[in-house]
């Protein structure tokens, strides 16, 4: 599978579990762990797979190198903004902004890299590397998800 392919699936994902879980309440608990719960899990996945594979080869690309750097940093700042979450509880109201601000960076960090990022991306490498760095990333995938359900 082509590394984009693969990448625009997952945020599709992301985007979704943010949507459902802006809308839920404090009474919600059960709900809003469960959700951000999957949710941390997905995006440390997606997380692995950018930055073991996509992100490198990125930096090795004069087109390409600065993109990388601002995408391990948007990783930086929305895993502190999840550790955070993580701390507070899902029924005090502080978790609903929280929540809002970790969504917001998230989805301008979509944007960005299914902007500038994948454009940029499609320009420098060639098919064939493409589908290679997606098949390393399923590789990635396939095995934190076999750990899950071990």
């Amino acid at each position: 599978m082509n590394a984009l392919t693969l990448l625009k699936e997952d945020h599709d994902r992301v985007k979704q579990m943010l949507a459902e879980g802006e809308q839920t309440t404090e009474r919600a608990e059960k709900t809003r762990t469960e959700l951000f719960r999957k949710l941390k899990h997905d995006l440390d996945i997606h997380e692995r797979m950018e930055e073991e594979v996509l992100y490198p080869e990125l930096k090795k690309k004069s087109e390409t190198r600065d993109i990388a750097f601002e995408g391990f940093e948007e990783h930086h700042v929305v895993d502190m903004i999840l550790a955070e979450l993580e701390q507070t509880p899902v029924t005090d109201e502080e978790w609903t902004a929280k929540f809002k601000v970790a969504k917001e960076n998230l989805e301008h960090h979509i944007e960005e890299e299914e902007g500038e990022m994948f454009r940029t991306t499609r320009e420098v490498f060639s098919r064939d590397e493409l589908e290679e760095m997606g098949r390393r990333m399923m590789d990635i995938k396939q095995a934190a998800l076999e750990i899950t359900s071990a």
